[in-house]
């Protein structure tokens, strides 16, 4: 699907940001629906049938984790949030709730077009029959065969380092919160276990990374969780 077949509905109170919003992406080949309030974002979300949309938390009828999460019980459409709630316990909670990533207000135009190409490609990866080997840059990842080669190099990888890179591999581009990988790694149980998923993350960025101090794929969202980064 092209970017001008690709609807992106904005459920925005605020009309300066609606309209900066409405600027950048209509330039930049996407249509756009647009909603002032929860409830019209909802009704919006289920006649529309958007590709992809964008909520600001900071509604004025309701708040926008509950629009979020009553999206979630019938839609799997991806979800950037915007909020002027530059805290960790927000994002944490929208990401555990659904949403496929986060812009703190401000941003700008480049970043917001780049996180919306992202969910867009990982959507599309998720309806589409799944490839069991992903490759990004240097890094390739057969999931069935469970052989990880950074360069063409094979890197051995305990069972529990191959099910975190497996999770983020499935997740690609996404922000996946600490209690989702801890989830994937060890069970519900360790869900508030923060210090076993910081030991193993510093593992596998030894094994995988050329630069651990600055990574290229394993990126920390800091107080969050962890993206596997896309290149290209």
């Amino acid at each position: 699907m092209t970017p001008t077949e690709q609807l992106i509905l904005l459920i925005e109170d605020e009309p300066g940001i609606r309209r900066f919003l409405r600027v950048t992406l209509s330039s930049n080949g996407y249509r756009i629906g647009e909603a002032a309030c929860g409830e019209d974002g909802l009704k919006h979300a289920a006649s529309d049938r958007p590709d992809l949309v964008v909520l600001d938390l900071g509604l004025p009828d309701r708040d926008g984790m509950e629009v979020l999460k009553e999206l979630r019980e019938w839609s799997s459409v991806p979800v950037i949030v915007l909020t002027a709630r530059d805290v960790e316990k927000a994002k944490v909670e929208a990401l555990d709730a659904g949403a496929d990533d986060y812009l703190t207000k401000p941003f700008g135009a480049d970043e917001l077009l780049a996180r919306i190409r992202v969910a867009l490609r990982h959507a599309l990866r998720a309806t589409a029959p799944q490839d069991p080997i992903f490759t990004t840059g240097d890094l390739k990842v057969d999931l069935a065969a469970r052989v990880v080669t950074v360069s063409g190099e094979e890197v051995h990888l305990t069972p529990i380092e191959f099910r975190l890179l497996a999770t983020l591999v499935k997740h690609a581009g996404k922000v996946l919160t600490h209690r989702q990988l801890l989830n994937a790694g060890w069970g519900p149980e360790y869900g508030f276990e923060a210090h076993y998923l910081r030991v193993y993350m510093a593992q596998l960025r030894r094994k995988l990374e050329a630069d651990t101090a600055n990574p290229r794929y394993l990126r920390t969202e800091p107080g969050v969780g962890y993206r596997l980064a896309v290149e290209g």
